[in-house]
């Protein structure tokens, strides 16, 4: 029989990295993917074939995060350098650069209204700072050990962390108080989300499982324990029906939160699968490896009724689905047109590469449900329409905002100017009075 359920898709990969690829965003408009990668290098790619991807030099060592503004008109990246630098995506490649903390800098998040960002550190701390004026507004250090990730909430209200203490806490961001740790998992926390609904979080370890909480009545729901290494990213869809995970064993997992099951594996990396994030609308994944990879996915698993899918999997214990992906249903596309943005660094050939990419459908769940738990968004289509004005409305608002940051950042670069041009004048003017 021909299932209702498809299967995830690869639908490009990229090569362009020269080292592990360690972090991996998408612009709100889908049109760009932002990577980071021990290569030191930022790189820009467009989602359109024959355009061109840029790399972004200035880091002095390995960039450990990337990340989109809101409104996509800045790129945040952290790295090992202890620095963080706001890039403008395009060809130009401008950033501005602040030293954050004092060892290497594991993570950079922007809120929701891209007005803050939050890094995390080796230094022990976690940092918050305005995003216009890269200024610092306020450090939490209450982890013991390199802190791996830190996130705000949806509502920007709060801040999850995440420690090689072991341990993951909750941070209020208005009194600055933590609210709440966990110290459930037995290894390295390596990375920690909020759930869309902002009730739950979830977070992975080296002990390669993944935990899910209940953050109103701090109550473990779900404990996967799906991966046979380190699990070193996560994604929530943005239905919060589904996480993804990128592992050291080389694979991705698609967890199904709503019944409480692993509903895909997903092999595709040569080596670590170090990164993985969903697109703004779902649609899309992509993740990233130590085998230099950037590999983008085309969900699929979210288009079919969804109880459908799973009555025909109940039924069959497995569903009815090649084990391997047609190579011709997944064209790879190498980067023919890779421009440097460093003008010393000379421009990259194409490259092409095959990959077989098994999928597995699991016959067994592995825990409770979280459908009691999260909270979905109302049914109707006049619900939906307004929601879709209203992000639309708030989108427009990002761009407003963002063009307001650049625009303030360049008039501190003129007015830093002028005052070193009247410093420099008056020297001048004390130097010849003697003479006269």
């Amino acid at each position: 029989m021909t299932s209702v359920l498809e299967d995830p898709r690869l639908e490009r990969h990229f090569k362009g990295h020269r080292d592990t690829v360690t972090g991996v965003d998408f612009s709100c408009t889908m049109k760009q993917i932002a990577t980071g990668s021990m290569d030191s290098c930022v790189m820009i790619w467009n989602m359109k074939p024959q355009m061109r991807a840029y790399r972004f030099v200035g880091h002095k060592d390995a960039v450990t995060s990337v990340q989109f503004s809101p409104s996509g008109h800045l790129v945040a990246s952290a790295s090992r350098d202890k620095t963080v630098r706001l890039w403008v995506p395009s060809v130009r490649g401008e950033s501005t650069v602040f030293r954050a903390h004092t060892g290497t800098i594991r993570s950079v998040c922007f809120s929701s209204d891209g007005q803050s960002l939050v890094t995390s550190s080796d230094d022990k701390t976690v940092k918050v700072w305005a995003v216009h004026r890269q200024k610092f507004l306020f450090s939490l250090s209450q982890h013991i050990n390199w802190v791996r990730c830190a996130r705000f909430s949806p509502d920007g209200r709060l801040i999850i962390s995440a420690s090689d203490d072991k341990t993951i806490k909750i941070w209020d961001k208005t009194s600055r108080e933590c609210i709440h740790s966990f110290y459930e998992h037995e290894g390295f926390v390596t990375c920690a989300d909020f759930h869309p609904s902002g009730t739950c979080v979830a977070a992975a370890s080296t002990d390669s499982s993944v935990k899910v909480w209940d953050i109103r009545n701090t109550k473990l729901l779900q404990h996967y324990q799906v991966h046979s290494a380190a699990v070193n990213g996560l994604s929530f869809h943005p239905s919060g029906n589904y996480l993804i995970t990128a592992s050291s064993d080389s694979t991705l997992k698609v967890l199904d939160l709503v019944e409480g099951r692993l509903l895909y594996t997903l092999h595709g990396h040569q080596a670590q699968a170090t990164c993985v994030a969903f697109s703004r609308s779902g649609d899309f994944f992509a993740s990233g490896g130590s085998d230099e990879q950037v590999m983008v996915w085309k969900t699929n698993f979210d288009v079919a009724d969804y109880r459908e899918v799973l009555r025909v999997q109940k039924n069959n214990r497995i569903v009815d689905c090649p084990t391997a992906v047609d190579p011709h249903s997944a064209p790879s596309h190498a980067d023919p047109c890779l421009e440097t943005v460093d003008a010393h660094k000379p421009r990259l050939g194409a490259t092409s590469r095959n990959h077989d990419q098994t999928l597995e459908v699991p016959s067994e769940s592995c825990t409770m449900p979280l459908s009691s738990s999260i909270q979905h968004p109302a049914e109707g289509g006049g619900s939906s329409a307004l929601t879709s004005t209203l992000e639309h409305i708030v989108g427009q608002l990002n761009v407003l905002t963002q063009t307001v940051a650049i625009l303030e950042q360049r008039l501190t670069l003129t007015e830093d100017k002028l005052k070193e041009c009247i410093d420099n004048q008056q020297r001048i003017t004390l130097r010849l009075q003697p003479r006269d």
